[in-house]
């Protein structure tokens, strides 16, 4: 159809595939309304859109999951490409599609026609071709829609990273050195599985898995990232009941925190039908919403750590390699073999190892090391299972899609209009009937799984008595709860929660605004309780940082000279020095530089809070015989060390600091892209940062102070009047350069401002900015 004669603010396009005209409508902050006549076609619409936003990201995650980089990207990323390969889902894909709900197969087929659509048009019009494509001479592929169900590792998993630096540490150094490096929860004593030989795991043994579940690195494709840098990622979320607000109305504040990346991992969009109404967050690359409302209702999720992964550990045949040992004998490995293609070279094959548990992600001489993953099980691609509860009617409904919830385990919150509230813990859990899964086990069928707790084991509650809860990764399984010897004993730290929790309790959030503003609050608790300690100390050498910090409250505000010296000197000094004074009661003099080094990467923010406070506050013996005077002298020479680099870094006029200065958010684009009007590279930012990942507006660094995560989308729902909604997205909604929407979102982003995450026709229509007509072609 032609486009002549249409206005500059509505234009039409023809969309194979379509039953009926679709409107788009979007508006002034790039958020989309897709208004459609049937369910198919509001999910068509949606991958054409997430495709006209988003086409290269979504490409990437394609290539990426698939383990296609190498085909345009050439032979340096063939390792990548194996490893993707390996954690791909390979069960049966009808019992794959029945397991997230009985039409999940239909919608994904309607989302990736949309995709697949807007690729063609993509390719006949190069006008159109994001830069990323242009600069790599490559176009979009068209996908298939398997690929949204088999491609698994782009989710939040855990904890097989943790199970291998835990034997790592019990390996080199000891258990006692290990309850230095990591709080488990609930505490369970440390026992080395029967059978396991801890010195049969080499130190690269999940280079493999880590090459399969991390980003690329574009400018250094062979490099396999530690998994000491992996970044810990969670988010905020609370539902506040109507007795507690001002309205009388219940409010859902959601906050994920995840890496922060260019461009956001996080999409808002609105897709309208006669039979629902959804609004919310998801992720570009997948149909629906999975944080948001429909109208009737609304949820949000946090990060519920189920232990999901499990490290196998194997003794080979030494006749016959390809053989490990199970129960009485030798059980053979499943091999399988593809061929990758190369760009710029010639195809690789590559090949892959099974044993019954899992794909093998090392081999050495004499063992085989095999992950088992409960997010390799049908029904647990990240997030897909969204499409299911974002229809719900009201929580009957949403409970019984959340049964069928996989991956990633998640704390779901859930309010609707007629006030109810609950809380409901989802995920896939796997039963350990004889072991806590703490570190890895022999594969030699003495430690199996033994199914899966039904979701209606997992905890949650309707209508809490105090009119609200809240969740921030931190241990909420009720007390001796049955699933709590074996869910998992790695959460997060409380730290963000208790801020949640207080400000909640003391009446501080009864509003929407109020719920806004404590998404922003960069108030830190441990910073707090460190204060406390250093209080009564003294040093005439010192007396300048002292100073500062004890006029300071413990707000890690962007332009606070205290808060710059604390972080600097938390980060940088005060762990590694408390740390070494530990290590000098358990290990020779000469192994405790190294333990360190060890136990506190340049990620700093990976050292768990929760050991450092107990070792400031109550060291009893574990700093030696003098605790008080080791104390004394670890605070005060660490201090004075940090306050002599914040020099260095800032200027000898302590006036002049401020944490903003340090602590930056950048973000750069991963294939150093050019702005075709400066030949710079596409950059945003330098923008200053308060805040900490100790705080609720998590802003965790890494060693140069610049953030490498946090809460880069967050909605506050106002359940019932809906347009009194907020949002905000980082960098903005588009990921192409060329577009208002790229990084218009910044400055609101960096301040705290967010924008109306309207609803309703009328209020969507009156800040339009843009409508796309979608027709049937003739």
């Amino acid at each position: 159809m032609s486009q002549q004669d249409v206005p500059a603010d509505r234009r039409v396009h023809d969309v194979p595939g379509l039953g009926s005209p679709v409107e788009m409508v979007i508006d002034r902050w790039g958020v989309t309304h897709i208004y459609a006549s049937s369910s198919h076609d509001a999910f068509l619409a949606q991958g054409y859109n997430a495709a006209r936003d988003r086409l290269w990201q979504i490409d990437l995650w394609r290539r990426r999951g698939l383990g296609l980089l190498s085909e345009v990207f050439g032979p340096q990323f063939v390792e990548r490409d194996r490893a993707a390969r390996l954690f791909l889902f390979r069960g049966d894909m009808r019992q794959e599609w029945l397991a997230y709900g009985s039409d999940t197969k239909r919608i994904a087929s309607a989302f990736v026609a949309g995709v697949n659509a807007y690729v063609d048009l993509v390719r006949s019009s190069p006008d159109l071709l994001p830069p990323e494509f242009r600069r790599h001479g490559y176009l979009p592929s068209h996908w298939h829609a398997e690929d949204v169900a088999r491609i698994r590792s782009h989710g939040l998993f855990q904890n097989v990273r943790e199970e291998v630096a835990r034997a790592r540490t019990v390996r080199d150094y000891g258990a006692a050195v290990e309850e230095l490096r990591k709080a488990r929860e609930p505490f369970v004593p440390l026992t080395v599985p029967d059978g396991l030989d801890l010195h049969a795991i080499p130190d690269d043994v999940l280079d493999v898995y880590e090459l399969a579940t991390t980003y690329p690195d574009f400018t250094e494709p062979a490099r396999v990232p530690s998994s000491a840098a992996v970044l810990m990622e969670g988010s905020n979320n609370w539902v506040l009941g109507g007795q507690v607000t001002e309205t009388g109305r219940a409010i859902v504040a959601n906050d994920p925190h995840r890496a922060l990346s260019l461009p956001s991992l996080r999409y808002l969009v609105h897709l309208s039908t006669p039979s629902f109404s959804v609004i919310g967050g998801g992720e570009p690359a997948l149909p629906g919403v999975s944080i948001g409302h429909n109208g009737a209702l609304a949820f949000g999720m946090t990060l519920f750590s189920v232990d999901q992964e499990d490290l196998y550990v194997y003794e080979l045949d030494p006749d016959d390699p390809t053989r490990y040992r199970y129960g009485d004998g030798w059980e053979r490995m499943r091999v399988e073999r593809d061929v990758v293609p190369v760009r710029g070279g010639t195809e690789v094959e590559i090949e892959f190892l099974f044993t019954r548990h899992g794909p093998v992600v090392r081999t050495t001489r004499t063992h085989a090391f095999a992950v088992r993953a409960a997010w390799l099980e049908p029904g647990m691609a990240p997030y897909l299972g969204s499409v299911d509860y974002m229809r719900a009617t009201d929580f009957e409904s949403f409970g019984a899609a959340m049964n069928r919830w996989g991956a990633p385990a998640e704390n779901q919150i859930y309010a609707d209009v007629h006030g109810n509230i609950a809380w409901k813990a989802a995920g896939l859990a796997p039963r350990r009937p004889n072991w806590d899964g703490t570190m890895p086990v022999p594969g030699d069928g003495r430690y199996e799984w033994d199914g899966f707790y039904d979701a209606d084991e997992l905890p949650g509650i309707e209508n809490p008595e105090p009119g609200w809860f809240a969740s921030a990764n931190e241990m909420n399984l009720p007390p001796d709860h049955p699933a709590g010897k074996t869910v998992t004993h790695d959460w997060y730290a409380p730290d963000r929660k208790h801020r949640i929790d207080a400000a909640i309790a003391g009446g501080l959030v009864r509003s929407v605004g109020d719920a806004a503003r404590l998404q922003n609050d960069v108030t830190s608790l441990p910073a707090q309780r460190i204060l406390r300690v250093l209080g009564p100390l003294t040093d005439g050498d010192a007396a300048p940082g002292l100073a500062m910090l004890r006029e300071w409250d413990g707000v890690l505000e962007a332009t606070s000279a205290a808060a710059a010296l604390f972080e600097v000197w938390h980060r940088r000094h005060l762990r590694p020095a408390v740390l070494a004074a530990a290590l000098h009661r358990l290990l020779p003099a000469a192994e405790v530089d190294d333990a360190v080094a060890r136990l506190v990467p340049d990620e700093s923010l990976l050292a768990d809070s929760r050991v450092l406070l107990d070792l400031l506050e109550d060291p009893g013996d574990r700093l030696g015989p003098d605790p008080a005077d080791t104390l004394r002298h670890v605070m005060i020479s660490s201090l004075k060390a940090a306050f002599a680099e914040c020099e260095s870094l800032m200027g000898n006029d302590p006036a002049t600091w401020a944490w903003g200065r340090l602590h930056v958010s950048v973000l750069r684009h991963p294939l150093g892209v050019t702005d075709d009007r400066t030949g710079d590279v596409v950059t945003v930012g330098p923008v200053p940062r308060g805040g900490s990942g100790d705080t609720v507006c998590d802003t965790a660094y890494d060693s140069a102070f610049v953030q490498t995560g946090g809460s880069t989308f967050r909605v506050v729902i106002d359940v019932g009047d809906w347009d009194a909604s907020l949002a905000l997205n980082h960098p903005g909604q588009s990921g192409d350069p060329r577009s208002p929407h790229f990084a218009d979102l910044v400055d609101g982003w960096a301040r705290g401002q967010y924008f109306p995450l309207l609803y309703s026709r009328s209020a969507v229509e009156s800040a339009a900015e843009l409508v796309l007509e979608l027709r049937p072609p003739d």
